[in-house]
C-alpha cells in the first residue's frame, strides 16, 4: 500500500476520499461499497489518480519514482539496468513546461464538484397544461458573475451578489409573464463568469476588476443558474440550457455545463448541452435558432454560416434567428435569410468600459416562439426594475 500512500500528492480532493476509502478496505469493490458508489466511478478515479502520477514522473510499476517539480510535466524517461539484473541503476528524467496545467486543473475541479452531486436535482412536478406549440428563450446577455464595479468611477455599483439578486429576480418576472410554453430554452450568450482563473486576467493579459475569490464566484454562478432552471420547471414541461463559451470564459463556461449536467442527471425534464463548439443550433418546427457569444462571429457573417452549417435544417425553416451577446447593447437587424440580434446584459459596466463611453441600457429579455409561425410576442425587464 505504500505505492498507493504516495499518490496522494496528486489528488484533487475527491480523489483523495476515493484513495483513502481503497487503502482502507483494500480493494476498489469495497471502496464503492463504502462511499455508495459504482465500481466503475472508483476505477475511473483510481486511474485518472495514476495517469496523473505518472505525467507528473510518479509511477513505480514502471520504475518511476521522482515526481516532475509543480509546474512541469513528465517529457520522457531513460533507465538503465545491469545485464541480468531487475534492479535499475540509473535514470534519466526529461520535463518540459505544463502548458495545460491550469485548464487540467479546472476540468479536476468540475468533475469533483460534479461527481459529489450527480443526480441530486429534485424532481418538479411537470404544469398540467402546457402548449407543444410554443417555446420560451430566455436569452441572458453577458452576466459576468464576479465583476466588481464601483459607481464612483464606474456609473453603477455591481458585485457578484448584485448579479446574483438581479438575474434571479429578472427571471422570477419573465417566468410569471411567460405563457404556458412546453419548452423554454435558457440561452446564455456567453461570459457567464468575468474571469477564468484566478489570475483575475483576460487571456491578452489585461487586468480585471474583481469581486470575491474564483472559487466562490464558480459556486455563486452554479446556484444562479440552477435557480433560473428550478423556475421555469414550475412553467414549462421541458427546460433546454445552452451555456455559450465567451472571450472571459472559454473554460469556466464548460465546466458550468458540466456541473449542471450531473446535477439534474436524474431529471429528463432538463436537457443540459455539452457541446464545447461556438456556434449552435436548435429547430423547433419551422424555426431555426442560430447562437454564438459574438466574439468570433460578425453579424453580418452569421447568416451565411448558418445556412452552411446546417444545410437541412435551413431547407426545413422559415424563420431563423441568430442571438448574440458580447457587444453589451441592443441591435437586431434583418439580413436575406434570417435575422440577427444582439442582446443588452444586466451586469453594469467596468471602470475600463465607463471610461470608453459605453452607456447601453441594461434589461433581459423573453422571445416567444411558434413553431409555425416564427416569433409571437416578447416580454422584457428593466434593470429598474429590480433595484
Amino acid at each position: 500500500m505504500s505505492d498507493l500512500n504516495a499518490l496522494a500528492q496528486f489528488c484533487t480532493v475527491r480523489q483523495l476520499e476515493v484513495l483513502e476509502a481503497v487503502i482502507k478496505t483494500g480493494s476498489q469493490g469495497k471502496a464503492a461499497k463504502e462511499l455508495k458508489l459504482d465500481k466503475r466511478s472508483v476505477e475511473r478515479a483510481m486511474a485518472k489518480i495514476k495517469q496523473k502520477a505518472a505525467m507528473q514522473g510518479f509511477s513505480p510499476e514502471h520504475d518511476l519514482t521522482h515526481a516532475a517539480a509543480p509546474g512541469q510535466r513528465l517529457q520522457g524517461a531513460s533507465t538503465l539496468y545491469r545485464r541480468g539484473e531487475a534492479e535499475p541503476v540509473l535514470q534519466w528524467v526529461k520535463t518540459s513546461r505544463d502548458e495545460a496545467a491550469a485548464q487540467d486543473a479546472l476540468i479536476e475541479f468540475a468533475n469533483s464538484l460534479a461527481e459529489s452531486v450527480k443526480g441530486m436535482a429534485p424532481i418538479a412536478k411537470p404544469p398540467k397544461h402546457a402548449d407543444d406549440d410554443l417555446m420560451c428563450v430566455y436569452p441572458m446577455g453577458d452576466p459576468h458573475f464576479g465583476m466588481y464595479a464601483w459607481w464612483q468611477d464606474a456609473g453603477a455599483d455591481f458585485d457578484l451578489a448584485i448579479a446574483e439578486k438581479l438575474t434571479k429576480g429578472a427571471v422570477d418576472r419573465l417566468v410569471a409573464s411567460a405563457p404556458s410554453a412546453a419548452t423554454a430554452l435558457l440561452l446564455n450568450l456567453g461570459d457567464m463568469f468575468h474571469t477564468d482563473n484566478q489570475t483575475n486576467q483576460t487571456s491578452s493579459g489585461n487586468q480585471l476588476d474583481v469581486d470575491g475569490r474564483f472559487p466562490k464566484v464558480q459556486q455563486v454562478g452554479l446556484m444562479a443558474k440552477i435557480y433560473c432552471i428550478d423556475r421555469m420547471l414550475e412553467k414549462h414541461q421541458k427546460v433546454i440550457v445552452r451555456i455559450n463559451p465567451g472571450n472571459h470564459d472559454k473554460n469556466t463556461s464548460k465546466t458550468l455545463a458540466l456541473m449542471l449536467s450531473c446535477y439534474y442527471h436524474n431529471e429528463p425534464r432538463v436537457e443540459i448541452d455539452l457541446s464545447p463548439a461556438a456556434c449552435w443550433y436548435y429547430r423547433f418546427g419551422k424555426v431555426l435558432i442560430g447562437s454564438t457569444h459574438g466574439d468570433t462571429i460578425k453579424g453580418k457573417d452569421a447568416v451565411g454560416v448558418m445556412a452552411a452549417d446546417r444545410a437541412e435544417d435551413w431547407g426545413k425553416s422559415l424563420h431563423r434567428y441568430w442571438y448574440l451577446g458580447h457587444v453589451h447593447h441592443h441591435d437586431s437587424k434583418e439580413y436575406p435569410g434570417a435575422i440577427v440580434e444582439y442582446f443588452r446584459t444586466l451586469a453594469a459596466r467596468d471602470a475600463w468600459h465607463q471610461g470608453q463611453g459605453y452607456r447601453a441600457g441594461r434589461d433581459m429579455r423573453l422571445i416567444v416562439l411558434h413553431r409555425e409561425h416564427g416569433e409571437i410576442e416578447r416580454h422584457r425587464v428593466d434593470v429598474g426594475m429590480l433595484e
